[in-house]
């Protein structure tokens, strides 16, 4: 199949690369020359730009872009995409957005006579690069089954969540909650440490009980207790304090529109801008725990 695909960073370079291995023909654009280079060494085609691309004989059209804005301009945009399509080519979205906004590009894709899919991804870079992604994504049913053959090129786990922008909604939700309960971990290990025990041991008897989840027994926060989470290694790599900082900002966005409450959230999302503010964007969320470690602060 011939796949367009814009959009070529930490996450989209790797997913595109998948796609090429899987035998697809690829024709790519990303603001980066450096991005579009390595995947025409790789196999693939560059285009001039998204309307360039979109003239093309493309059949499906994947986009891994970084906020809610940047979807609008490729999709609605004057040289955008939907100005230039083909009626009738499937058009993925795989961008972290708000699902007002995912439905918003929806309807317009449909107006055009484009079906489309928001299809967000769980798996951070390691899952993009071995192609074990999961996919939640929204659409209907039939779209789906004609986008899912892609998506399993470049994920393991492809959900069906629903119509329109619930792809955005599980999402968001499964990322509140990682926000919060990676605070409840650190505080936690933190209070368990500054109290004698042994973080080791102490995630251990975490982990076999009923405070187990996976911000404990994945990605524990605290170093020198999961050889493999960026605890260990500095907090670097993983995913970065400003992602889930914004993550939690396209939560309570939502809450907002809808007036549903989110207490935690709220608290989280403030934490998390403390601890950005304090010069720590770059590193692995899971350096929150320094907020509450006193010898991280000292």
């Amino acid at each position: 199949m011939h796949i367009g695909f814009l959009g070529l960073g930490n996450m989209g370079a790797p997913m595109a690369r998948n796609l090429l291995r899987a035998g697809h023909q690829l024709t790519v654009f990303d603001l980066s020359e450096a991005a579009v280079a390595g995947l025409v060494e790789a196999g693939a085609t560059a285009a001039a730009s998204p309307a360039a691309l979109a003239r093309t004989d493309v059949e499906l059209i994947v986009s891994m872009l970084p906020a809610a804005a940047h979807v609008k301009s490729v999709y609605l945009g004057a040289d955008g995409l939907l100005a230039h399509v083909r009626p009738g080519v499937l058009l993925i979205d795989s961008s972290t957005i708000d699902p007002l906004t995912a439905r918003e590009v929806a309807a317009a894709a449909r107006a055009h006579d484009n079906p489309m899919l928001d299809a967000p991804v769980s798996g951070g870079t390691g899952g993009a690069a071995a192609g074990t992604l999961t996919f939640m994504v929204g659409g209907s049913a039939e779209d789906f089954e004609r986008g899912r053959p892609v998506l399993a090129a470049m994920g393991r786990n492809i959900v069906h969540c629903g119509g329109a922008g619930n792809g955005q909604v599980a999402k968001v939700a499964n990322n509140l909650l990682l926000g919060i309960s990676m605070l409840g971990v650190a505080e936690a290990m933190s209070l368990g440490v500054a109290l004698g025990m042994d973080p080791t041991v102490l995630a251990g008897i975490i982990n076999t009980s009923s405070g187990r989840c996976w911000s404990s027994d994945t990605y524990n926060p605290f170093p020198g207790v999961l050889e493999n989470a960026p605890a260990s290694r500095g907090y670097s790599g993983g995913f970065g304090t400003d992602l889930m900082l914004k993550d939690l900002g396209l939560a309570s966005e939502a809450a907002r529109q809808v007036r549903q409450p989110v207490f935690l959230g709220a608290l989280a999302q403030q934490l998390y801008q403390a601890f950005s503010a304090q010069g720590n964007g770059a590193l692995d969320f899971s350096a929150i725990i320094n907020l509450y470690r006193k010898d991280a602060q000292a």
